[in-house]
């Protein structure tokens, strides 16, 4: 026998370290067939083409979402022999490729989904207006970044604005958007609103937006969630998944705050308003207070008149009933013992009495007392 000869167990370490040292990692793009899931742990699959079938083994964490044979998927694996069940490709990462594929990827993840609730309106919350804080998530050298910070600047200014630097597309966007996401959810003091952003592309360059645990991740976010993906034909899982959605990065821009200019404008308005409002009001109360004061003065002119006549006459009641007027038109008063004699029955013949005339006081002594018959 000619050449190398080894045993069975020996061929096989040896095939692997040859192949291990060939292929450390390979991409094998084709029609995914003879799908199953075992275990709920466990994946097993074929790729073919029209020229051979090539078997996969993986774990259901490898999985970007709902698969179905007959999409055309790109997996990311390492070429073993395995000593009992043959050779086969052991699975680091798997994507659908194409854009029937990534759609019908998107359609089952979407029913999925939809199916536990993730996408219920009752679960929005509704964003501040404005924030003060705001978390951005994107690419730092995009034009999505560039366009929301111009646009969010021009408008309103004067936020804090937090940026989180991701790749938005390819095979590590997804494990990036989620840290991303996770990050800002730990922070002592987080944003009060998150912005996940990126501009239009292709059905394959959204495909992150599309993935399961970055749609998982924007749900199941403590701090409000707007998601904005520059493309109007299709709406990606994470926009179905955020509190809102906007069209661009600059719309994004615009939900979060107002226009300055308009703000300014409408406050001059109501200034106006005010300033309107409270000329007629100090007019009507103006004309009540002139109204009133009226009033008061002549009910206090009428009272002073009164009192005056009241006056006036409890005067002139005074003066008659003043002793010393009567003393003046010639009457007296006659004491006796410096009591007011008021009956001849007090006095007697031979009493000392005092006569106050008007002007003098006269000592008198009685002679006689005639008592009068009144009748």
């Amino acid at each position: 026998m000619n050449g190398l000869s080894v045993s069975v167990g020996e061929f096989v370490a040896l095939l692997n370290q040859t192949l291990e040292f060939a292929y450390p990692s390979i991409t094998i793009t084709g029609e995914l067939v003879n799908f199953k899931i075992s275990k709920s742990r466990w994946i097993y699959f074929d790729l073919k083409d029209e020229e051979a079938t090539v078997r996969f083994f993986g774990t259901v964490y490898q999985l970007p979402g709902p698969l179905e044979d007959g999409m055309l998927i790109a997996v990311q694996g390492v070429p073993r022999l395995h000593p009992r069940y043959g050779f086969s490709v052991t699975v680091q990462s798997m994507q659908p490729v194409g854009e029937g594929s990534i759609k019908k990827a998107a359609a089952l993840l979407e029913a999925k989904l939809k199916a536990e609730g993730l996408f219920e309106p009752g679960r929005k919350r509704s964003l501040p207006y404005p924030p003060t804080h705001i978390g951005l998530i994107t690419s730092a050298e995009s034009a999505a970044y560039r366009d929301f910070i111009k646009i969010i600047n021009a408008r309103w200014g004067g936020m804090e604005i937090s940026l989180i630097d991701v790749q938005v597309q390819g095979e590590s966007a997804p494990a990036q958007l989620v840290a991303a996401i996770e990050q800002f959810n730990q922070m002592a003091e987080p944003p009060e609103v998150l912005v996940m952003t990126r501009g239009g592309g292709s059905a394959e360059d959204l495909q992150a937006f599309n993935a399961e645990q970055v749609t998982r991740a924007v749900a199941a976010s403590r701090i409000p969630m707007l998601v904005a993906i520059g493309h109007e034909v299709d709406i990606s899982l994470a926009e179905l998944a955020a509190d809102r959605r906007a069209s661009t990065p600059s719309n994004a821009a615009e939900l979060l705050v107002p226009d300055r200019e308009t703000v300014r404008a409408d406050l001059e308005r109501q200034r106006n308003q005010i300033g309107q409002s409270a000329l007629h009001s100090i007019k009507a109360a103006r004309g009540v207070l002139t109204a009133q004061a009226d009033v008061l003065y002549n009910a206090t002119l009428q009272i002073a008149v009164q009192t005056r006549q009241l006056l006036d006459l409890r005067s002139r009641l005074l003066v008659a009933f003043n002793p010393q007027s009567a003393l003046r038109r010639g009457y007296a008063l006659v004491r006796k013992d410096g009591y007011l004699v008021q009956s001849g029955g007090a006095v007697k013949m031979g009493d000392e009495v005092e006569i106050q005339l008007a002007d003098a006081i006269l000592a008198a002594r009685v002679k006689q007392v005639t008592m009068k018959n009144n009748g």
